[in-house]
């Protein structure tokens, strides 16, 4: 855990603007998105950007309470009129972007996400003040891996590879990072305590395991 924590610690220290961060300048986070990232069926402390937050105060930094703008069955559209109902400031110093599952179990296209993704993906580069490398994109969970997707989870696990390969390559046509935890939400019929009561969305202990990748990949990088 000391060697992710370690590649966490570097990234916010040297990737954020190019520039070092320092331990007193307090770390603002604006997490974006839908359920995932509200964090339904777990208590607060157990959300992913809570415990992102949490790992770094406990390493001396400064951390505001992360400013979470998300809602449970929102899609695309839905955070957009969020975001243009808000009156956020511009000067984050961390903002993630997870949506899209909702657009999925909705019925609406790969298609007519994208564009609306991307829209997204450029507000949330002006909360972080036009620094497009202070901004991160999550892949969107396979929901099909837990007892409420299991009936059609080939039909489901298709559909949400289409989606992120579209968010994966705007993301890299943008030159923002993209951190893929799909993987991890697969393990979530073999292993339930990774599956919140609700039989739906991640646990506690899967979102601990989304902050480790997001480590691990900033050691890779």
């Amino acid at each position: 855990m000391k060697f992710y924590l370690a590649g966490l610690l570097t990234w916010i220290s040297m990737e954020i603007s190019g520039q070092t961060l320092p331990k007193n300048e307090p770390v603002k986070f604006l997490a974006l998105g839908d359920s995932y990232t509200i964090g339904e069926s777990v208590a607060e402390d157990q959300r992913w950007p809570v415990q992102l937050m949490k790992v770094l105060t406990e390493n001396g930094y400064k951390c505001h309470t992360p400013r979470i703008i998300a809602t449970t069955g929102w899609k695309t559209d839905d955070l957009k009129k969020a975001l243009n109902d808000s009156s956020l400031s511009k000067d984050y110093n961390l903002v993630s972007l997870l949506i899209g599952v909702n657009n999925q179990y909705q019925g609406k296209s790969a298609g007519e996400y994208a564009p609306e993704f991307e829209e997204l993906l450029n507000i949330a580069i002006q909360y972080a003040g036009d620094d497009k490398s202070k901004v991160f994109i999550i892949s969107i969970p396979d929901y099909g891996f837990t007892p409420f997707g299991k009936s059609k989870q080939r039909e489901i696990s298709l559909a949400i590879d289409a989606f992120n390969a579209l968010n994966k390559s705007i993301a890299k046509k943008k030159g923002v990072k993209y951190i893929n935890i799909t993987d991890i939400s697969r393990q979530g019929l073999k292993n339930p305590e990774l599956v919140a009561g609700d039989g739906l969305h991640p646990s506690g202990k899967m979102y601990a395991l989304w902050v480790e990748r997001l480590m691990n990949v900033m050691v890779d990088n």
